[in-house]
């Protein structure tokens, strides 16, 4: 009996789990928002922005991108390397993350789009392929 009680809770919290998991063909509609000034994929280049292959991993301000603030550069200079939860940070607020920021979006305010875009932008590899 015991163990019929273990594997439905261990069932339920599987399923929770992936309920809570966030959707990266969703992301990539509220990735519309970012396309304005980011390319990501095969073949991006920097836009008004940099673009975002392999941005997880990558140390803040260290591409070839020229239009990079100083705080954004002083930031990865100190150490800053974007990981989801930074990159989550940074995009539901940009001038609360960086207050010398450059870029004028004011951030993904809901949630789930939040998560559902920085799922979207984390699974691209440098060579801009889906790892």
């Amino acid at each position: 009996m015991k163990k019929v009680v273990m594997l439905a809770a261990l069932g339920f919290v599987a399923a929770a789990g992936s309920a809570s998991a966030a959707d990266v063909a969703a992301g990539e509609k509220v990735f519309a928002k970012c396309k304005i000034c980011h390319a990501i994929g095969e073949g991006a280049t920097n836009k008004v922005g940099p673009q975002l292959n392999g941005v997880i991993g990558r140390k803040a301000g260290s591409t070839d991108f020229k239009g990079y603030g100083e705080g954004l550069k002083k930031l990865g200079d100190e150490g800053l390397v974007w990981d989801e939860a930074k990159l989550t940070q940074y995009v539901k607020d940009p001038k609360a993350f960086n207050p010398t920021t450059k870029m004028a979006f004011v951030g993904v305010k809901d949630d789930t789009d939040l998560a559902n875009v920085v799922a979207y932008v984390a699974q691209f590899g440098a060579d801009g392929k889906p790892k």
